[in-house]
């Protein structure tokens, strides 16, 4: 009987005002195969944000920033959020696809992020480069491979 593997674990980081598209990748990614931690389906009422989301990058495989233009220029929780990303990242060995800047709109990309290649959600290839992407970390780990051919209609 073949052995079945573990799903990717990818943290999706973005600014509350993206929710409704974030949602959208969210269920691209579990219809791919991914297991993705999306705060509106993890944390309940009562719940330490900090503990939570510190508690979910560890556990996770890869982090997607969801950068737009509201997140770029937001002061509050969601900066604390990236710098835990990216210690997270520091954690890791250098060539490592951990942390995915993942562009929302048309935005410039935030200093900290600029040496990390990004991808595109919105162009008609951008979540199959997503895919390939989050695939070679999946391949390194030993983990479940995705599909992008199975993300929502």
């Amino acid at each position: 009987m073949a052995e079945t593997k573990e799903n990717l674990k990818v943290f999706l980081c973005h600014a509350s005002e993206n929710k409704p598209i974030v949602r959208a990748l969210y269920e691209d990614l579990v219809a791919a195969g991914y297991e993705p931690w999306f705060d509106s389906e993890v944390l309940l009422p009562g719940m330490d944000w900090d503990r939570e989301i510190k508690l979910g990058l560890e556990a996770s495989d890869a982090v997607i920033v969801c950068v737009s233009s509201v997140l770029v220029d937001k002061e509050g929780y969601i900066q604390k959020e990236l710098r835990f990303a990216q210690d997270f990242q520091s954690q890791k060995p250098p060539g490592t696809i951990f942390l995915i800047p993942l562009r929302l709109d048309d935005c410039k990309l935030p200093y900290e992020l600029r040496d990390i290649q990004w991808g595109e959600y919105s162009t008609p290839d951008g979540f199959e480069r997503l895919v390939r992407s989050l695939n070679k970390r999946a391949e390194k780990l030993g983990k479940q491979l995705g599909d992008s051919k199975k993300k929502r209609p």
